[in-house]
């Protein structure tokens, strides 16, 4: 789960991670009231979306004046700010953050993420901060420096002080990015962070270190351990309409960019599902779990969610029968044709736990549904069907 900038902040200061005064402001009264409470001579407004590289976007702004604070939030109230990360729908801007300046010395990359890979959080920081630094990974990775810390042990001191001496600090700036980064780990595993990127970290002329931006994602398995906070802190109006309406059905959907529609038990099978489904020249649409122990009516839900879809021409179900019954999945695969008026060319593959009478219940409708004994020979039929082969 991710969250907003200005949130993100709250929590990186209540760890004593150093930031600027800010005010969230939802609409231009309050961005130039804020300004007027910051009692600053420079501050910058931003744009609050779940998004990257909001400053190329023209999403961040730096003002001197109440007349430029306001006629900065009037350009970006109730815009739509398209980033790299947004494409062309991009992100509805209906709160910006309105923050005080500072002198700056040097702007620096620092973020903490999970290296599933090594079992261990990874630490990743660097000299060429700011808005370049994808060009930054992407074309001088050497400039990025890397170390790793077990959760259990923690980040050791030498850990930290050699990083930031390749980073350049030292005496006074070297201490104040210690303690920064002592924070950051700190709160990265106390809040069942998945993410915490501060872009740019900065150097004041006194020697101070700033988190001048902050992005925070949570790892959503520890939901259970901080429901009331990140529940409040959650803006359903940053994500997909048809993932909220899949987590509410307790289906797994993630929205992809193909045309073949994918109902699948189980995360394994899906992702062998859709591996599958390019092999024989198609393209996903979506990654779709129904779980172990679904019901009619979450299948029909799953059904609904992926017509929703307008890119969809195809669907493929795709069902392993374990804890999963496939006559249940045959039942709710009929009855959500019937219901949802199927225009599109739907086949079925069925194994496990009561293929027979799945199979038999498929068999016996007048529907059109094309049955497969195989991923493989269901794959090649819904890309057949698809492009009219069939």
């Amino acid at each position: 789960m991710d969250i907003h900038e200005y949130q993100a902040k709250e929590i990186l200061s209540n760890y004593g991670v150093q930031i600027l005064a800010g005010e969230l402001a939802h609409n231009t009264t309050e961005a130039v009231d804020a300004f007027k409470k910051l009692n600053t001579d420079l501050c910058v407004v931003k744009a609050q979306v779940h998004s990257g590289a909001r400053g190329k976007a023209g999403g961040i702004v730096l003002c001197k004046s109440n007349e430029e604070v306001k006629a900065a939030s009037e350009k970006l109230f109730g815009t739509y700010l398209k980033t790299i990360q947004t494409g062309d729908e991009g992100k509805l801007i209906e709160k910006l953050y309105i923050e005080s300046g500072c002198d700056i010395a040097h702007e620096y990359y620092l973020a903490l993420l999970v290296d599933r890979e090594k079992k261990a959080v990874l630490v990743m920081a660097s000299t060429e901060g700011g808005m370049d630094i994808e060009e930054v990974a992407e074309h001088n990775p050497e400039a990025i420096h890397k170390i790793w810390a077990d959760p259990g042990v923690g980040l050791l001191r030498y850990q930290k002080v050699n990083l930031g001496k390749s980073l350049g600090f030292q005496g006074t700036a070297l201490k104040s990015f210690v303690n920064c980064l002592s924070h950051l780990f700190e709160m990265f595993c106390k809040e069942d962070c998945s993410m915490v990127e501060i872009n740019p970290l900065v150097l004041t002329k006194n020697d101070e270190i700033i988190a001048l931006d902050g992005k925070v994602g949570f790892d959503g398995n520890a939901h259970f351990r901080h429901r009331e906070l990140w529940d409040e802190m959650r803006d359903l109006s940053e994500e997909d309409e048809a993932e909220i309406k899949a987590a509410e059905s307790d289906l797994s959907y993630v929205n992809l960019d193909g045309n073949i529609g994918c109902l699948v038990n189980g995360a394994g099978l899906a992702m062998a599902t859709m591996d599958v489904i390019k092999l024989y020249g198609g393209e996903p649409a979506n990654f779709l779990d129904v779980g172990g122990g679904a019901n009619e009516e979450q299948v029909k839900t799953a059904f609904g969610i992926i017509l929703e879809d307008p890119n969809v021409e195809g669907i493929l179900v795709n069902i392993f029968g374990g804890i999963m019954r496939c006559d249940i999945i045959a039942r709710g695969v009929i009855a959500a044709t019937q219901a949802l008026s199927l225009s599109v060319p739907l086949v079925v593959r069925l194994a496990g736990t009561n293929v027979d009478e799945g199979k038999a219940i498929l068999a016996e409708s007048t529907l059109n549904i094309h049955p497969a004994d195989t991923l493989a020979e269901g794959a090649q039929k819904i890309v057949s069907l698809i492009r009219g082969e069939q």
